[in-house]
């Protein structure tokens, strides 16, 4: 808000009739360079005028004259018609005061009733380019409540229309992001819920399957029953991994996550996720490497919640480099924090799914997909509980040449 803009609105109209007065009263002592006599009589004159002048169009203002206008277009033509007549009734007042010749009073009052006409039209058009500017306005938030929210306004111009319209549209375009990312939340929350579904039901099937089997002594091998129960097993740590990852998450959307800090070896616990992966790597055959640099330790964590963000990436990365890759972990002090790199040489992730990969609810991202066996919340455990700890989590990856996912840690 401008200076000017503070001051009351009453005050400013006072100085503006101030102001027209006092220099209407300097040009006539240039021009006409009167005696002190008829000085004072148009001082005198001029300061009636502006005062009664004013109080009648303050009075029209504090009676609410706008309000009762049915269209903004006529409130402003209403203005220029009360100027028109105030203009009007001083100059003629003032002429028939100042005039000596009747023919004088008669062609001055035509000139003002020409110029009063000429003022109402030039009103009535500027207010119709000011009132046909508030319309689209008002036309296009009438589309955005029945439901268009890609309607736009034009917006030219520094004017206050002009930052309307612009504010408009920005208001517009939130919405319509906000939409749009409202209908993505929730397709993919029924895929989700559908995919849980599955996963929940086959495993189940198969566990109640072998279980049935066993109850019916319909296997007496004792090698098979022991497959079969491997299988069983295999099929309840799933579960048992999926249910952990859904109230993981759940927490965290609560604020309901209770952090157990403590002054803990960061380097152990790289140390002891390498060790718990790299059976898998060796299958795959994969290099699995860390390092962690002099300093770091003890870093005050939840040692079980970092040990998690580490599985989880670790395991990302894993199942997307290809046999002959790398995964490498890293960790070194910055400054008042420590930062931790997984980097791997697999297949990258798209530059468009780079943005949402750690969003609970979307796909796009292949690590994400039921085919690689992953539950599909890892990534976004994964930052909510770096953001827990009031670290920050970051992922750069090319197509083809591999992703680092990078966290740190105060």
């Amino acid at each position: 808000m401008s200076a000017i803009t503070r001051i009351p609105l009453a005050a400013r109209y006072a100085a503006g009739v101030l102001i027209a007065t006092l220099a209407a009263l300097a040009l006539f002592t240039l021009v006409m360079q009167p005696p002190p006599a008829e000085l004072g009589l148009m001082t005198a004159f001029l300061g009636v005028t502006a005062i009664i002048s004013g109080a009648a169009a303050f009075a029209a203002y504090r009676l609410g004259w706008l309000s009762y206008a049915p269209t903004l277009r006529w409130a402003l033509l209403a203005g220029h018609a009360l100027s028109s007549v105030l203009t009007f009734v001083n100059v003629w007042l003032t002429a028939r005061l100042m005039f000596a010749s009747a023919h004088d009073l008669a062609l001055a009052t035509i000139l003002l009733v020409f110029a009063g006409g000429m003022a109402m039209a030039l009103g009535y058009f500027l207010s119709s380019a000011v009132t046909d500017r508030i319309r689209q306005v008002e036309s296009a938030a009438q589309a955005v409540a029945g439901g268009e929210l890609g309607v736009r306004v034009e917006a030219h111009g520094t004017d206050e229309v002009a930052s309307l319209a612009r504010a408009f549209n920005r208001m517009a375009a939130q919405l319509q992001e906000a939409a749009e990312r409202q209908q993505e939340v929730a397709r993919l929350r029924a895929d989700l819920i559908a995919w849980v579904g599955h996963d929940l039901q086959t495993p189940l099937a198969s566990i109640r399957a072998v279980v049935e089997a066993l109850a019916d002594d319909v296997v007496d091998d004792p090698q098979t029953a022991r497959r079969y129960l491997a299988g069983a097993q295999r099929d309840v740590r799933a579960l048992s991994a999926l249910i952990d990852d859904l109230f993981q998450m759940a927490q965290i959307d609560a604020g309901g996550l209770r952090l157990d800090r403590a002054p803990n070896s960061l380097a152990d616990l790289v140390s002891d996720t390498l060790e718990s992966f790299s059976a898998m790597a060796a299958r795959q055959g994969v290099v699995l490497e860390g390092a962690v640099a002099p300093g770091v330790d003890p870093v005050t964590m939840d040692a079980a919640r970092i040990g998690r963000v580490l599985s989880n990436l670790v395991g990302n990365g894993l199942r997307h480099t290809p046999a002959g890759g790398r995964v490498v972990v890293q960790a070194a002090r910055e400054g008042g924090q420590v930062g931790v790199s997984i980097s791997d040489s697999g297949e990258g992730i798209r530059t468009e799914d780079l943005a949402r990969v750690f969003e609970q609810f979307y796909r796009g991202e292949k690590s994400r997909s039921r085919a690689t066996g992953g539950s599909g919340l890892g990534l976004a455990i994964a930052r909510g509980l770096v953001q827990a700890h009031g670290g920050d989590i970051s992922v750069a990856s090319e197509p083809g040449a591999g992703t680092t996912f990078r966290f740190t840690l105060p």
